[in-house]
């Protein structure tokens, strides 16, 4: 949808059914077995052609906290999350009541009957469901209703919202296919929710589903699998890793798809190694170690790994080794909030380590970038024969999102300046840190090869690898580093940009945040008639891009999710004192994923402008739908 068209003027609310532009929350209790039914509630909408997303709200411990899911979905193809909550399901009693306290007027609440929640508020519609009841008639075994349970609020949800049973018996078969046990006890509690529905409630809600085409061709997938697909495509041999959330699955699909793809097929024996280390210092050590010899690398980690990670990053940073590192960013300092997402980690990664030292980043927002910029990431490691993360978080990379099918790589693998004979008789002679091209990278060599041979060291050393102390030998050194991320710039990926004519407020913004932005920017247009233009980073360094977005407005909204304004404090480090004068910040750190309307309300305030609608909610709204403050 075109965020700031002058053709697309403001709406008018509309009255009667909401179709494809809901909400759904799920509130059940961490180890309850509702995994299942969620994923068969937003496969079943996209099923229909409907644009979905979902966002999986959990605790950190094993079982027995409150979880959320968050469903939405939306015509327009929005897929932020959205701050208002439309349909709650209520099946844990320890929430029920400030779950329904935090939602708008006119939602829906499916709950289960002994709650007795409906005499809580009357300006929302409710639907109590005697869950037990139902589960006993169509799963005798007492010790497994409580994993078939679920499935009823599925079929309740079906006939209120007009979710094709069809596609939802797709879905749960889908789902379920080897565990025919399972599928036919699912298969009836479906059902059973469904008639129990039909037969009790007669009225549809006020929100409901109808078929559209806009999903097909697409997929479902959640970004540490199609993070893990392209490290396979990338040719990846070596993966040492720690397991930390919400980075885990990463290493544990591309494990998956290793031994699926990689077992040589006349010896039966894995042409990779996978090490799950003891922690993530000996993970990114490995990973160094590997790269140094001439394998394809890399490791995946959070926030608290990155943290130990530091000395093995500047030893890859000054012996100038590759090095693949995914972090998947998550609440910090410290332990922090493991299973909530944020953007908290872009300043510490870009120059970790001790002393001088900068590192380039690439900030997928997409599947598809997940995909491409893991291929992306071990290219450009080897062409600058450094340390490159991959800056994705817990939202990108554990939740579902839909995406374009994956193109298979048709370009071969970059291994970047790897000497060879005749290049060693082009030279005449080497040296390991010598910079014979003028962008500060030099040749390498790898072990075991018939090229010359060198001593890595993290100490200090001159341009022939030689060990040195001489102010001036390292001096040259750091230089040439300084010139080496100089020339990142021109191979990292270039923001996407969208100037809108005669608009003086940019937006920037990177990674999840963009979904945020996109419908910020609708909303910004249609509610008070400011138009915006955008810049999406997709890398660190900086191209040139972004001074001349800022060079073009008047004021420049840099929109990330921390406390500290990261991004800016980067940008301070590179732009000058009268661009930067220009830069504001909108900061979101209450680790749920953005939404649009925080984006919006933040700008407008910020601009000084009045909007009824946005300060009445303001005023009125309880706090975050669910999870007690935002």
């Amino acid at each position: 949808m075109a965020t700031t068209d002058p053709a697309l003027q403001p709406t008018a609310p509309t009255t009667g059914r909401t179709i494809n532009e809901f909400s759904i929350q799920v509130a059940t209790v961490n180890g309850s077995g509702s995994q299942t039914a969620n994923l068969i509630l937003i496969r079943s909408l996209f099923q229909m052609g409907i644009p979905v997303s979902g966002k999986n709200l959990f605790p950190s411990n094993i079982a027995g906290l409150p979880t959320w899911y968050t469903i939405r979905a939306n015509k327009h193809g929005y897929v932020a999350r959205k701050k208002e909550i439309d349909f709650l399901v209520a099946m844990n009693a320890e929430t029920a009541r400030e779950d329904v306290q935090t939602l708008e007027p006119g939602a829906g609440v499916v709950y289960d009957e002994p709650l007795n929640l409906k005499a809580l508020r009357p300006d929302l519609s409710f639907y109590p469901v005697p869950f037990d009841k139902l589960v006993a008639a169509v799963c005798p075994d007492a010790k497994l209703r409580r994993l078939v349970r679920n499935t009823i609020y599925d079929g309740v949800l079906s006939y209120l919202l007009d979710i094709e049973l069809g596609e939802m018996e797709k879905a749960l078969t889908k789902q379920l296919a080897k565990k025919q046990k399972a599928l036919v006890l699912n298969m009836a509690a479906l059902k059973a929710g469904f008639d129990y529905a039909e037969a009790t409630f007669g009225q549809k809600a006020s929100f409901g589903a109808e078929r559209m085409n806009t999903t097909a061709g697409k997929i479902l997938i959640e970004g540490n699998q199609a993070a893990a697909i392209g490290c396979l495509m990338a040719g990846v041999t070596v993966v040492a890793w720690y397991p930390i959330t919400p980075s885990s699955s990463l290493c544990e699909s591309l494990i998956d798809l290793m031994r699926k793809y990689r077992i040589d097929k006349a010896t039966g024996k894995a042409t990779f190694a996978i090490v799950q280390a003891e922690d993530e210092i000996a993970a990114v050590g490995m990973v160094i170690g590997a790269s140094w010899v001439g394998a394809r690398a890399m490791t995946s980690t959070s926030g608290p790994g990155i943290s130990l990670m530091g000395e093995f990053t500047g030893l890859g940073y000054y012996a100038e080794v590759p090095a693949v590192i995914f972090d998947i960013q998550r609440v910090g300092p410290s332990t922090g909030l493991p299973t909530r997402t944020a953007q908290g980690d872009l300043l510490s990664t870009a120059l970790l380590s001790h002393g001088d030292t900068r590192h380039p980043m690439l900030l997928p927002s997409s599947m598809r970038e997940c995909y491409s910029m893991a291929m992306d990431a071990f290219d450009l490691s080897e062409r600058l024969q450094t340390p490159v993360f991959v800056m994705s978080d817990l939202d990108l990379g554990m939740n579902i999102w839909m995406s374009e099918p994956f193109p298979y790589p048709e370009q071969p693998l970059d291994r970047g300046k790897v000497l060879d004979k005749a290049t060693l008789e082009r030279l005449g002679a080497w040296g390991r840190y010598k910079d014979v091209d003028g962008d500060g990278i030099p040749w390498r060599t790898l072990p075991d090869t018939d090229m010359p041979a060198y001593f890595t060291r993290g100490s200090g050393h001159n341009e022939m690898g030689q060990y040195s102390e001489r102010g001036d030998d390292y001096q040259r050194n750091l230089d040439r580093l300084a010139r080496k991320f100089d020339t990142a710039r021109t191979l990292v990926p270039k923001p996407e940009v969208d100037v809108v004519a005669d608009a003086r407020i940019g937006l920037i913004a990177f990674g999840t945040t963009h979904w945020a932005i996109v419908e910020g920017r609708d909303q910004l247009w249609q509610e008070a008639g400011l138009a915006t233009s955008y810049l999406r980073l997709k890398a660190y360094p900086f191209t040139d891009d972004l001074a001349a977005f800022i060079d073009r407005h008047d004021r420049v909204y840099v929109v990330e999710q921390n406390r500290d304004a990261q991004m800016v404090a980067l940008m301070r480090m590179e732009l000058d004192p009268v661009r930067i004068a220009k830069v504001r910040s909108v900061l979101h750190y209450s680790g749920l994923p953005i939404d649009a309307r925080s984006i919006t309300d933040a700008v407008l305030a910020q601009e000084g402008l009045a909007v009824a609608r946005a300060a009445a909610r303001a005023a009125d709204a309880p706090n975050a739908a669910g999870v007690g403050g935002e």
